[in-house]
Order: structure tokens, then C-alpha cells, then sequence
């Protein structure tokens, strides 16, 4: 179930709902039970993990050592 971000009007207090999408943008109380609350925009972050594994590294081919210059 998708988490959303909130932040209450009233004591600047922001806090997280999971909740489902189609109940986004209900409106919602605050832990502090002010009921003037507004919905953050999220971001997604996209990390080098792909399928559970690491980014590759830089492959040969390119600068010294990786064959061109004729050190390797």
C-alpha cells in the first residue's frame, strides 16, 4: 500500500499515511488531531540497483591501463 506524505496547516507537523491510492487526496486528521492537513508531492528515487544487484562498474577499454595506452 502506497505511503503518503501529509503536513498539518495548523501545527506545521508532518507526518505519513498508508493508505490506498484512491484515498489520496482525503482529507485526514494529524496526530495532533488538527483537521486542516494538505498532501506533499513525493519524489522517487531511483538507485544503481538493478534486480537486487549492484551497478556495474566501468568496463575496459578506456584510459590508461585499460588497454589503449599500452601500460596493461
Amino acid at each position: 500500500m502506497p505511503r503518503y506524505e501529509y503536513r498539518c496547516r495548523a501545527c506545521g507537523d508532518t507526518f505519513e499515511l498508508n493508505r490506498p491510492m484512491s484515498e489520496s487526496s482525503a482529507p485526514c486528521a494529524c496526530p495532533q488531531g488538527h483537521d486542516d492537513t494538505v498532501k506533499l508531492l513525493s519524489t522517487v528515487a531511483v538507485g544503481g540497483l538493478a534486480a537486487g544487484r549492484p551497478a556495474a562498474g566501468p568496463s575496459g577499454g578506456g584510459g590508461c591501463c585499460g588497454g589503449a595506452c599500452g601500460c596493461g
